[in-house]
């Protein structure tokens, strides 16, 4: 029996890892990071900028396609315009494991860890493995800038 609980432990600790990725032991996981993190690396890996602040610019109002959107990486937001003139924003932290979302195409966002797709207008999961929607963000367009509120 004793046997049997150490395989099992063992197939608990390979569980969920990137795509292409090999799985590591758990020791491994409190090792320190590779000398270059992918830009896809979990939003916990990159620990150093700040969440944006009230009132702070993200983008151009003219930079956010209409039926799409752009991610701003250094906030962690996205910014979407799902019918011209209104403006939606949400965290490009993805509710799975916490990867950045990358891409905003055909009605979507996306992210590039596990597959996990939001829709633009609300963010909520059209595709998973993302157990729920990305939270929002409040923002306001004001002078054809997207400022957050």
């Amino acid at each position: 029996m004793k046997r049997r609980m150490v395989l099992l432990s063992t197939a608990a600790l390979a569980g969920c890892s990137k795509y292409g990725e090999q799985s590591a032991p758990q020791a491994a996981a409190t090792s320190a990071p590779p000398a270059s993190e992918p830009a896809s690396a979990p939003a916990t890996a990159s620990a150093t900028t700040s969440p944006p602040s009230q009132g702070e610019v993200l983008v151009k109002a003219a930079d956010v396609p209409v039926g799409g959107g752009t991610v701003i990486t250094d906030k962690k937001v996205v910014v979407t315009q799902p019918t011209a003139g209104e403006f939606k924003a949400f965290s490009a932290v993805c509710t799975h494991e916490g990867c950045l979302v990358n891409t905003v195409s055909d009605g979507t966002i996306n992210c590039p860890c596990h597959g996990s797709k939001f829709r633009i207008t609300d963010a909520s999961v059209v595709a998973g493995p993302a157990p729920r929607p990305l939270p929002a963000e409040a923002i306001t367009e004001k002078d054809g800038e997207i400022l957050l509120t």
